[in-house]
C-alpha cells in the first residue's frame, strides 16, 4: 500500500513538472511589441537607408558617366571618343565588356559580402570602382578604355544585389519595396546630377591641359574612394552583431524576421542552392527583369545621345538629361510606397511596365518586340508623334524614363518576398540581376542600330 502511495505521488510530481515546463515554454514565447518594432525600424532606417542611397548614387554616377563623356565638348573635337579615336563599334565594345564582368562577378560578390561582412566588402568595392573611374580619365586609346571598364564592372557588380540582399537581414518583405525604391531612385538622381555636373565641367575644357571628360572622371571617382572609409566604419552588417543596438533591440530585430527574412549567422548549404536553381517560378522573375533592363541600359548610358536626337545639342544636351531623372525619382518612390502599402508589388510593377511601354511606343515605331524600347530614341523612325514634335517627344521621354525605373523596386521586393532562407537570397538576387544583363545587352546594341 505504501509502495502504491509512493508511485502515485511520484506520478503526480512528474505531471506537475510537465505542466510547469509547458507553462514555462508558453511564458518565454516571444511576442513582438508593435511600438518597439516601429521605433526599431526607424533606427534601422536612419542607419541603413541614407548610407545605401549615397553609395548607390556614387556607383551609378561612376557607371553611367561614360555616356556624358561620349559627347562632352564634341563640337570642339574634345570628347572621349574623339580623343581616344574610338569608332561607334569600339565604343559599344567598351560598354559590352562592362556588362560581361558585371554578369560574371555578381553572384560570387554576394557570397563574399556574406563571408566578409557588408561593411568590409562594400568599402572594398567602393574604393575599387572609384579608383577605376579616376584611372579611366587617364586613358588614351580604345584598349585602355576597355581594360578599365572591365575592372569597373567587376567592382560594381556586387553592389546592387548586395544592397538588396542586405535588406533581407533587416526588413520584412512588406517593408522592402519602398527601401529598394529609395536606393534605386538614386540612380535617377545620379543621372540628374551627372548631366548637371557634365554641363558645368564642360566649361572647364582644357584646364591644366586636360579635356573636360578627363576632369569628369576624376571629379566623379574621387568621392567614392573617400566615402569607402566611412562605409568600412559605419555601415551596418547583421542584426546579430551590431553594437549600436541594445540587447533587447537586437533580439527584436532577429525575432521579427523569423520565417520571412535572412539571418547573417545562417550558413549557405548546397540543398538550398540547388532548390533555388531549380525553382522555375524564380525564372519568371528573371524574365521580367530582362525586359525592364532594356530601357534601363539604353537610358542610363545614352541619355545625352537620346536628348540630342530630340533636337537638343552640345552642352544643352547634357543639361536636358536632368528633368527626366528628377521626375523619375519622385515617381519611383511613389509607386513603391503604394505597392508596399497595398501589398501589391506585382501590380505596381505591371502598371509601371505598361505605361513605360506605351510611352516608348508613342515616340518610335519598333521593328521587333525586343527593340521596342530602344527605338524611342531614333530620329530616323517615326512613331505616333512626328519627328518635329521635339517638346512632345521629350515629355513622353520623361514619362517613359520615370515608369521604367519605377517598375524595378516592386519586382525586386516581390522576388525577395518569395525567398525564405539565406541561401536562396544569396543566390537568387544576384542571379536575377545577372540574367537581366541580357536585356542591357539588347538595349545597348539596339541603341546604336537605330541612332
Amino acid at each position: 500500500m505504501a509502495t502504491n502511495d509512493i508511485v502515485e505521488k511520484s506520478n503526480d510530481i512528474a505531471h506537475d513538472e510537465d505542466v510547469e515546463k509547458v507553462s514555462s515554454d508558453v511564458a518565454v514565447e516571444y511576442v513582438v511589441d508593435a511600438t518597439a518594432e516601429r521605433r526599431l525600424v526607424r533606427r534601422i532606417d536612419l542607419r541603413l537607408v541614407p548610407a545605401s542611397m549615397i553609395i548607390y548614387l556614387l556607383c551609378f554616377l561612376d557607371r553611367s558617366n561614360i555616356g556624358n563623356a561620349k559627347l562632352l565638348n564634341s563640337s570642339t573635337g574634345d570628347s572621349l571618343v574623339q580623343k581616344t579615336h574610338m569608332t561607334d563599334q569600339q565604343y559599344l565594345s567598351a560598354l559590352m565588356v562592362f556588362l560581361v564582368s558585371y554578369t560574371v562577378f555578381e553572384t560570387p560578390s554576394n557570397y563574399m559580402l556574406k563571408k566578409f561582412r557588408p561593411s568590409r566588402w562594400l568599402a572594398f568595392l567602393m574604393f575599387g570602382w572609384g579608383s577605376m573611374t579616376m584611372i579611366l580619365g587617364a586613358t588614351h586609346n580604345f584598349g585602355g578604355v576597355v581594360a578599365i571598364r572591365f575592372l569597373l564592372g567587376a567592382f560594381e557588380a556586387g553592389l546592387f544585389p548586395g544592397m538588396v540582399f542586405c535588406l533581407t537581414f533587416w526588413y520584412k518583405p512588406e517593408e522592402r519595396a519602398l527601401r529598394v525604391a529609395l536606393i534605386l531612385a538614386c540612380a535617377t538622381l545620379a543621372g540628374a546630377f551627372g548631366g548637371a555636373i557634365a554641363f558645368g565641367v564642360g566649361h572647364v575644357n582644357g584646364a591644366r591641359g586636360l579635356e573636360a571628360w578627363r576632369w569628369l572622371f576624376l571629379i566623379e571617382g574621387a568621392p567614392s574612394c573617400a566615402a569607402s572609409f566611412l562605409v568600412y566604419i559605419l555601415f551596418p552588417n547583421f542584426p546579430e552583431t551590431e553594437k549600436w543596438l541594445s540587447p533587447s533591440e537586437r533580439e527584436l530585430a532577429i525575432r521579427r524576421l523569423e520565417g520571412v527574412g535572412s539571418l547573417g549567422h545562417h550558413k549557405i548549404i548546397w540543398s538550398e542552392a540547388r532548390a533555388t536553381l531549380t525553382d522555375w517560378r524564380l525564372y519568371l522573375h528573371y524574365l521580367a527583369y530582362i525586359s525592364v533592363s532594356v530601357p534601363f541600359s539604353s537610358i542610363s548610358l545614352f541619355s545625352p545621345t537620346i536628348v540630342s536626337g530630340l533636337g537638343y545639342e552640345g552642352l544643352q544636351a547634357q543639361l536636358f538629361t536632368v528633368p527626366p531623372y528628377a521626375i523619375a525619382f519622385v515617381v519611383t518612390v511613389l509607386v513603391s510606397w503604394i505597392s508596399d502599402r497595398q501589398e501589391a508589388r506585382s501590380i505596381g510593377a505591371l502598371v509601371s511596365m505598361v505605361i513605360a511601354g506605351i510611352s516608348f511606343f508613342v515616340q518610335g515605331t519598333p521593328l521587333s518586340i525586343l527593340l521596342l524600347i530602344s527605338s524611342v530614341i531614333s530620329q530616323n523612325h517615326q512613331g505616333a508623334l512626328p519627328q518635329s514634335s521635339f517638346k512632345a517627344r521629350y515629355g513622353m521621354l520623361c514619362v517613359a524614363v520615370s515608369f521604367s525605373f519605377s517598375s524595378i523596386p516592386p519586382l525586386l521586393s516581390w522576388l525577395t518576398a518569395n525567398l525564405r532562407n539565406t541561401g536562396a537570397a544569396t543566390l537568387a538576387v544576384p542571379l536575377n540581376v545577372s540574367i537581366g544583363q541580357i536585356g542591357q545587352i539588347v538595349g545597348e546594341f539596339s541603341i546604336l542600330v537605330f541612332v
